[in-house]
């Protein structure tokens, strides 16, 4: 052991000494005024600390103050019922603070026990339980707040592991004083019993044994009682509101002395309204002569309060330019012009009101339920959607941007209403011709007063943020396939793991890699099949990927998985879908054109043939568009992929299925024939 450990032993060992060993009255002096010298360092201690666990070490020094306070307590009693006599510090205290007057100075110390009980000690008590309760209440989600840190890589272990132990040791600590402060609760209630002895049993004593007659008694065992209950009772004041302070200061960011600085002075204005008010209290029979000085002296010092302040700031704007200015010389200050969103809505100034809040916009609230529509649809995440208005463009205008690049653009008319015909025209609705945005349709702006006759004339009306959230809601779908990169594709990945994590470990790496099933998923949300059911994707993933490493051939594989899926999402109803199928030449052209490299497999058509097909392809689904129906064409397994190719250069919307891919239950029906 060490010195310093020995020392502090022994010190424990004598104090509990003392409550059984007379102890000298000069030694008893000193060790009173050892007493205070602890208290007052203790108080400047806690005030100079910046959180509790600075002073963690309080509930026991509390302890062991209280301890050596009653020992002394016990000592100076030992002298007063022995001697009539326990030293000049306790003699002193007793006619100093009195002032001669025996009742002035019980009074005081009274006072000073009732501060001390009731108001600093229960404050303390009550604070210190709740703080305690509160802090191990919070500790659970304080926990799971440093797991999500260390998990998104906020923190490393180290710095994980301290966090959790500053937690413990917070709810130890606020646990541990909200029992120590029972300590100073029992210290004030036996300061009250020990000065009822001494008081008691002094006069007694005093006139039995001593033969002091009853005035002198009174007088001598008065003076030292109350001496000793006040060289008692300021030590205990003081580290009382130690304890109060250290309790009560959860929510500070500094030591007490910054705290009082920083926020009671940070309004010089309030100073000002005080210095008014006592102004004003000057003509009032307090006089100004007691008003006017302070008055003068708060006035005053919120005037070098704000060029304090007005300075402070002047420095602050002064280095934040220094640094924009340091920012923009360095060569890293272009990185962050490196990043490119994934979406953005970018605006005309005079479509603010659609994503104002405060003037009735709910263009946030449509695109949070479009991220979940697009989740529910296409099993997709979209991602954080970035709005923003641009004074480049036109007052009425927006533009959709995906990966920096507009993919569309539109116009709207607040206070108008979009109205697309039902198929014919009525000549008595009147508006601005315009292009519906979403799907190119002829639709014409109209006002509140033409909205009741076009809804009873059969348009469809619709508003401006219904508008844009349709319109970004088919882009999303549309290039739904840019949207889901590597980074995306593993967080879908993760969280199928989480619940069947064997198939992704049969899966990942050893079949296919993450890059190689994010080709998968785009191809399938390129043709705008959903990927929700990542769990049927994955496995037969893992059933074909160890034959073929081709994205194409393992699409096609998996879109005859999700034959189910398909079939519902062209025939919901179990209804007869209606397709236009592919002939025999065309198949076997198509398959004969079908050329093998190292890289995969593509089709090489000759550009007649390619014209004729788009020729026949055109017509067909033109005609079947003109009825109102969905234009879905039917090939075989083999060619479905090569043909998909051609179509989607001009009818990117018009899916192209395989018989593979249909229920055998769905009953289909061929509404024409595409053949050279």
């Amino acid at each position: 052991m060490k010195a310093k450990d020995i020392i502090i032993l022994l010190g424990i060992i004598g104090i509990v000494l003392m409550m059984i060993i007379p102890i000298p009255v000069l030694l008893l002096d000193f060790l009173l005024i050892v007493n205070i010298s602890i208290a007052l360092m203790i108080l400047l201690i806690a005030m100079n600390t910046r959180e509790a666990l600075d002073f963690s070490i309080f509930p026991a020094i509390l302890l062991v103050t209280t301890l050596f306070r009653l020992a002394l307590n016990v000592s100076t009693t030992r002298n007063i019922l022995s001697h009539a006599h326990a030293g000049e510090v306790v003699e002193t205290f007793g006619r100093w603070v009195g002032g001669g007057e025996i009742a002035v100075g019980f009074i005081v110390f009274l006072i000073l026990v009732v501060v001390q009980f009731i108001v600093i000690t229960k404050g303390s008590e009550r604070v210190a339980e709740v703080a305690a309760r509160f802090t191990l209440d919070a500790m659970p989600g304080k926990q799971m707040s440093i797991d999500a840190d260390l998990n998104a890589g906020l923190i490393n272990e180290t710095q994980a592991r301290e966090r959790r132990s500053k937690i413990e040791r917070e709810a130890d600590f606020y646990g541990a004083m909200d029992g120590a402060s029972k300590f100073v609760k029992g210290d004030a209630i036996a300061s009250i019993i020990i000065l009822l002895i001494n008081l008691v049993g002094g006069f007694i004593i005093g006139m039995t044994l001593r033969g002091l007659s009853f005035q002198d008694a009174l007088e001598t065992f008065s003076i030292l009682t109350i001496g000793d209950g006040l060289v008692s009772q300021i030590p205990a004041l003081l580290i009382s509101t130690a304890a109060g302070l250290i309790v009560t200061r959860a929510a500070s960011d500094g030591n007490f002395a910054e705290d009082v600085t920083n926020q009671l002075f940070k309004y010089p204005k309030l100073l000002y309204v005080a210095a008014g008010t006592l102004l004003l209290l000057g003509f009032t029979p307090i006089g100004v002569f007691r008003t006017w000085p302070f008055a003068i002296l708060l006035a005053f010092g919120a005037w070098r309060m704000q060029k304090v302040i007005s300075k402070q700031q002047e420095q602050a704007e002064m280095l934040v330019e220094e640094q924009q200015i340091e920012e923009v010389r360095s060569p890293e200050s272009v990185i962050s012009l490196l990043q490119v969103d994934p979406i953005e809505f970018e605006f005309g100034y005079g479509l603010i009101p659609l994503a104002d809040t405060q003037q009735g916009g709910d263009l946030l609230d449509r695109i949070i339920m479009i991220r979940r529509q697009c989740a529910l649809e296409l099993g997709l995440v979209v991602p954080v959607i970035r709005i923003r208005d641009n004074i480049q463009l036109k007052p009425n205008e927006y533009v959709i941007k995906i990966k920096g690049n507009t993919v569309a653009r539109g116009d709207l008319l607040l206070n108008h209403y979009l109205a697309m015909s039902p198929g014919f025209e009525d000549d008595s609705v009147i508006g601005i011709e315009t292009m519906e945005p979403a799907f190119g349709l002829p639709a014409i702006w109209i006002d509140e007063q033409m909205k009741e006759r076009a809804e009873l004339s059969g348009y469809t009306v619709v508003d401006p943020p219904s508008v844009v959230a349709t319109h970004l809601t088919e882009i999303i779908k549309r290039h739904a396939h840019e949207l889901i990169g590597r980074q995306e594709a593993k967080l879908l990945i993760e969280n199928v793991k989480e619940t069947y994590p064997a198939l992704i470990e049969e899966l990942i790496p050893s079949i296919l890699s993450i890059g190689e099933i994010q080709k998968v998923l785009a191809k399938l949300l390129r043709e705008k099949v959903s990927i929700r059911d990542l769990v049927t994707i994955f496995e037969s993933l893992a059933d074909h990927g160890s034959y073929t490493k081709d994205p194409d051939v393992l699409t096609e594989y998996v879109r005859q998985a999700l034959s189910r899926q398909i079939t519902q999402q062209f025939s919901p109803q179990g209804d007869t879908l209606r397709v236009i199928t592919v002939g025999p030449q065309l198949e076997k052209k198509i398959a004969e054109s079908v050329q093998q490299t190292e890289q995969g497999s593509y089709i090489a058509l000759d550009p007649i043939s390619t014209q004729q097909i788009y020729q026949k392809l055109t017509e067909h689904v033109n005609r079947q568009i003109q009825t109102g129906q969905q234009p879905v064409v039917l090939a075989s397994p083999t060619i479905r992929m090569y043909l998909r190719q051609i179509v989607e250069r001009t009818m990117q919307d018009v899916p192209v299925l395989s018989y593979s891919e249909l229920e055998p239950n769905v009953e289909v029906q061929s509404i024409g024939v595409v053949n050279l």
